[in-house]
């Protein structure tokens, strides 16, 4: 069985740009957590998140963690799943974890330019940089956890894409690579 690909980092770091990307290059599946939540929801994270709380919206993202978790699966996750203990021993026990790390402010200059207020609301009502800042100190720890590999995403798709392939090919992740 090939095991599935978890994407993790912060939001605005290109998981589902690169997630979709190495998909397509290793012919696997692609899955997005979140937008796994707006088609089997049919509200936004915003929505969920108004409707029943950031609690509420953190046990619908872990149970959405579960549903599209398949063999052959690239998965692009929310940027708070590491925060559940248990989502960052789902991942690490199931399949690869990959943290896409990006500086802060490189991720609000991207987040500048494509906001997308319904999937991305604000966690403390900062402004954006601010915002960032304080979400990378407090989660950094934990991608560091979660993460069987990081590499740098600040740089083109493509080439973050070689970077992964090259590093699960060093680590024999798949015979299929």
């Amino acid at each position: 069985m090939i095991q599935p690909i978890f994407l993790v980092g912060a939001r605005g770091c290109g998981k589902t740009t690169i997630g979709r990307a190495l998909a397509e290059t290793l012919g696997y599946y692609f899955a997005d957590t979140d937008n796994h939540l707006l088609t089997s929801t049919g509200k936004s994270v915003a929505e969920i998140v108004s409707a029943e709380g950031w609690p509420g919206f953190r046990a619908r993202e872990s149970l959405a963690l579960q549903q599209v978790t398949a063999a052959s699966t690239v998965v692009a996750t929310g940027g708070g799943m590491i925060l559940s203990e248990s989502n960052r021993q789902f991942m690490a026990e199931r399949g690869t974890v990959i943290w896409l790390n990006v500086p802060a402010d490189i991720l609000a200059t991207r987040l500048d330019a494509s906001p997308e207020n319904d999937q991305r609301p604000t966690l403390t009502g900062k402004s954006m940089v601010d915002e960032i800042v304080d979400v990378l100190a407090a989660r950094e720890e934990l991608y560091h956890q979660a993460a069987h590999h990081i590499i740098d995403a600040t740089r083109s798709p493509d080439s973050v894409v070689e970077s992964i392939i090259h590093v699960l090919e060093r680590s024999n992740v798949s015979a299929a690579l």
